[in-house]
């Protein structure tokens, strides 16, 4: 959800003001970085889930702000779209078993969403794009009436100066046009957090980029939207366009996107990519705090950096750097490529991988980069999204020439052992990696993620019965599979 806002009426001064003070929180937080030991400390883990409330008759539900009542759970928070929450994982310490933690955690979450929303008529689904959603469901009326999401919506518009133009081609083509940026609240995600120490932040985040990929293609849950089948991850696609502020007037280049892979590769410190956010993007949500951070610093306080923070939530990087004041100042890189869905196993299992993989490919990134330029890392996230298990990546080898194509089920298997390496070194207990990293073999041999196992359910489905009613006796079937709990691989399916 981000940080909240309580206005919407902002002037040429606040921007002015907001502006500078983020030269202040760059500042802040260099000298900050200078000091020794400054965010050391163990390594923990965090996690925010995205869910869709929907109806018994699987149509989108937009009750978000009738459920969050006073005596809900502080950790249950409204999203961009009125049919859509959020649950806040407690941080779990790695050490020892924290997948188990976290798994029980996304099962209490959804258990809590689903009592919030049942006296509305609710339940939730944990799925990367309802297939069920139509056209007529995303006007202006679906977006939450919150000053954080008025303001980004209205801001968002105003720098466009044009309507916001949907143009996917996947299995079919989907275009589509909006005023606001309702679309994006169409896409739901598991979003993950690993502490990580300033000196191994570019090594992680580096090692987070190259791997993502593979996490995408085995994790991907989201091939339907307005009815179309487009990619295996198709909220890649919608968030990048659904809130793309460039204007669409002519001119000789194009500015970055807001929801951009990344810029290259990351040489030294977290503090590249606050500052890239700074200097490569106009402020959206221009609110300011009266504290100074460098005062801060200079008294020996750890300041918040709150309009650096609210500036980063608008840049949304799939993987991106987070300052976080607590525990005496802190880093986590937050991993947000991610679908919602099907199980908590499933999702406990993909976090497993993501995070395994880019611990254990952290130390062996400086080796590989020459050979390894930022822009096919770009290609893979991106073929990965559309391709799903049938991705060809570009992957780096210790031969010329660098890189070569692969198939993505052979790199993931590949780098089953990396991952188990990589949870290894936080302290992971080794039979947790292993169930964890099994599925994912198992899911991969058996050529299978939510979304081929939609697909396969939705071609069968239609046979005897149209796009709309194969669609929805689809998600009634993945509703009632999600509730037993059985890891994805074992879900019945004739054909993948």
């Amino acid at each position: 959800m981000g940080q909240k806002i309580d206005r919407e009426n902002l002037t040429d001064e606040d921007y002015r003001l907001f502006s500078e003070r983020l030269q202040h929180c760059l500042q802040a937080m260099e000298t900050l970085l200078q000091k020794k030991d400054f965010g050391q400390g163990e390594c923990s883990l965090g996690a925010e889930l995205e869910v869709t409330i929907i109806d018994a008759n699987g149509r989108p539900l937009p009750v978000s702000h009738e459920a969050l009542g006073p005596e809900l759970d502080h950790r249950i928070q409204p999203e961009v779209t009125r049919f859509s929450l959020e649950f806040n994982l407690d941080p779990v310490a790695a050490r020892g078993a924290p997948f188990a933690n976290i798994q029980q955690q996304l099962t209490s979450g959804i258990s809590l969403m689903d009592q919030a929303t049942a006296p509305h008529g609710g339940s939730v689904a944990a799925i990367g794009i309802l297939p069920t959603l139509r056209r007529e469901d995303l006007g202006d009326e679906a977006i939450t009436n919150l000053p954080r999401y008025n303001l980004l919506a209205k801001t968002l518009r105003r720098k466009r100066q044009a309507s916001f133009q949907i143009n996917i081609n996947g299995e079919e083509q989907l275009l589509a046009t909006s005023n606001t940026v309702v679309l994006e609240g169409s896409n739901t995600s598991l979003q993950l957090h690993l502490r990580v120490a300033p000196d191994k932040f570019a090594a992680t985040f580096n090692a987070a980029q190259m791997v993502t990929p593979l996490a995408l293609a085995i994790s991907g849950n989201s091939p339907y939207f307005l009815g179309c089948r487009l990619w295996d991850e198709t909220r890649i696609a919608l968030f990048k366009q659904s809130v793309d502020s460039r204007s669409t007037a002519p001119v000789a280049w194009r500015r970055a996107a807001r929801v951009p892979f990344g810029y290259g590769w990351m040489r030294n410190s977290p503090l590249e990519q606050f500052a890239e956010s700074v200097m490569l993007f106009e402020p959206i949500l221009p609110i300011c705090s009266g504290v100074d951070p460098r005062d801060e610093v200079a008294a020996g306080r750890v300041p918040a950096l709150s309009e650096l923070a609210m500036h980063q939530s608008t840049i949304w990087q799939w993987n991106r750097a987070i300052f976080d004041p607590a525990l005496g100042g802190h880093f986590r890189l937050e991993l947000r490529a991610l679908p919602s869905g099907p199980t908590p196993l499933d999702m406990t299992a993909n976090s497993a991988f993501l995070l395994g993989a880019t611990i254990g490919w952290a130390n062996r990134m400086q080796s590989i980069l020459p050979g390894m330029p930022f822009q096919y890392a770009e290609y893979n996230f991106y073929r990965a999204a559309q391709a799903g298990l049938d991705a060809q990546l570009l992957w780096p080898t210790r031969k010329p020439v660098s890189p070569r194509e692969r198939p993505v089920t052979e790199l993931i298997l590949e780098n089953l052992p990396i991952a188990q390496e990589g949870l290894d070194m936080i302290g992971v207990d080794s039979s947790e990696s292993r169930r964890m990293l099994d599925i994912i073999r198992q899911r991969c041999e058996r050529g299978i993620n939510g979304a081929r196992w939609q697909s396969a359910r939705v071609r069968q489905l239609e046979t005897d019965a149209s796009r709309d009613e194969a669609l929805l006796g689809m998600l009634r079937e993945y509703q009632q599979l999600t509730r037993e709990g059985k890891p994805l691989h074992t879900w019945p399916v004739d054909q993948v």
